[in-house]
């Protein structure tokens, strides 16, 4: 998809989310308030608990936010289009030269202007604990010399919890 068709995409999902969000949820994402203040491109790093996560961080922040998405999900017929619709970049977690690449690949857009979104967990929470840190985001923050952005995300675990498939506002 073109640049400009990826980017209308994304205002429009933007919209419609933050829309459902405000109206049928609880789930708050504390610290963005310091993202805000930033000029250029941040490093949002956020606990990871539900496939919400993204969705929910990008509408509670107004700039476009690339992020990492273990690439078996860009095999899934409608979720994979749409994920890369809205700018998410597949990550090969598994293997070691998948990660360093995706590492790169996180480095260009910060480099080219793009905000990225990372979750250190590196997994979704299967308990809704917050999990072991994983390097990567430290490796991001002293390679492009950005700030990186502690967010916290709440609720998102009670409203779709990893191993169940439906939504529960």
């Amino acid at each position: 998809m073109k640049r400009f068709q990826e980017k209308l995409f994304y205002a429009i999902a933007w919209i419609i989310c933050r829309a459902l969000f405000t109206v049928y949820n609880r789930m708050t994402v504390k610290g963005l308030r310091q993202a805000l203040k930033q000029e250029g491109p941040v490093i949002i790093a956020s606990n990871h608990c539900s496939n919400l996560d993204p969705v929910v961080v990008g509408c509670a922040f107004p700039r476009r936010l690339r992020y990492l998405a273990k690439s078996s999900l860009f095999k899934v017929p409608v979720l994979g289009l749409i994920i890369r619709w809205l700018g998410a970049i597949p990550a090969r977690r598994e293997e070691t030269a998948g990660a360093a690449a995706a590492l790169k690949t996180l480095i260009r857009l910060i480099d080219s202007g793009e905000s990225v979104l990372v979750f250190p967990e590196g997994q979704r929470s299967p308990t809704g604990e917050l999990q072991p840190l994983e390097e990567g985001v430290g490796m991001l923050a002293a390679k492009t010399r950005r700030p990186v952005i502690p967010v916290f995300i709440r609720g998102s675990y009670e409203a779709l919890p990893r191993h169940r498939l439906l939504y529960k506002p």
